[in-house]
């Protein structure tokens, strides 16, 4: 999913962007209202982390012409400005939620997943597939050539992650989030042994290979690559 983060802080600024890089997101860094604001009128995003208190074009302008142009990005403001008067102005204007600095990057984190929910209900389907693998959504069973694969509830998960995001590298920090919902640990190798244990159910006695390692970045699945 595409976030734009407008923050003139830098130092604020490049942390938000590369947590939320971390956690998944693709990140388009913004550092000043101007900017900004042409990002947010001429771009599709599925959401926009928007600080108030910025040069040229302030926060409050950005979201307004939002609103105006019937663009329904959903807005995250982040902000010093703690007054009941600040809150209620950026809600009337059709901010979605308030964060006040300084705040956590869990709590920001969560409340950005949290207004993306919110934001789309995508359609599901109930059959997922690449190349001969088949995941049967409703009854959590997957099968590759027509022979049913025995996973366990957080294999089955890691699968469905990397069958959603087919031909995506994602990193162990993504991958522990997702399916773990913890933060990675880079002295622990539990992404690893996972990845290992599902490859073996997976690929060995199967042609193509489908999950692969980018090395030095993370792991895909796809059904036309090799390991680098």
């Amino acid at each position: 999913m595409r976030l734009l983060v407008v923050e003139d802080e830098h130092k604020t600024g490049n942390y938000l962007q590369q947590g939320l890089t971390e956690a998944g997101f693709q990140v388009s860094l913004a550092r000043n209202g101007l900017d900004g604001h042409h990002l947010a009128m001429t771009e599709d995003f599925d959401l926009i982390v928007l600080d108030v208190m910025l040069p040229d074009v302030d926060g409050w302008r950005i979201l307004q012409s939002l609103r105006e142009a019937a663009r329904q990005t959903p807005v995250l403001f982040l902000t010093a400005r703690d007054s009941v008067e600040d809150r209620v102005k950026g809600l009337e204007l059709g901010a979605d939620d308030y964060l006040v600095k300084p705040f956590a990057f869990a709590e920001l984190l969560a409340r950005v997943r949290t207004l993306l929910r919110r934001g789309s209900v995508p359609v599901q389907s109930d059959q997922l597939s690449v190349a001969d693998l088949m995941l049967d959504m409703p009854k959590r069973r997957a099968t590759r050539d027509g022979k049913k694969i025995q996973l366990s509830q957080k294999e089955f998960a890691l699968l469905e992650l990397l069958v959603r995001r087919e031909g995506e590298v994602l990193t162990r920090s993504l991958i522990a989030s997702q399916v773990w919902d913890m933060n990675f640990d880079s002295d622990t190798n539990v992404i690893d042994v996972a990845i290992r244990r599902l490859r073996a159910k997976i690929d060995d006695g199967f042609e193509p290979k489908l999950i692969h390692t980018v090395r030095g970045m993370g792991y895909k699945l796809d059904a036309e690559a090799n390991d680098e």
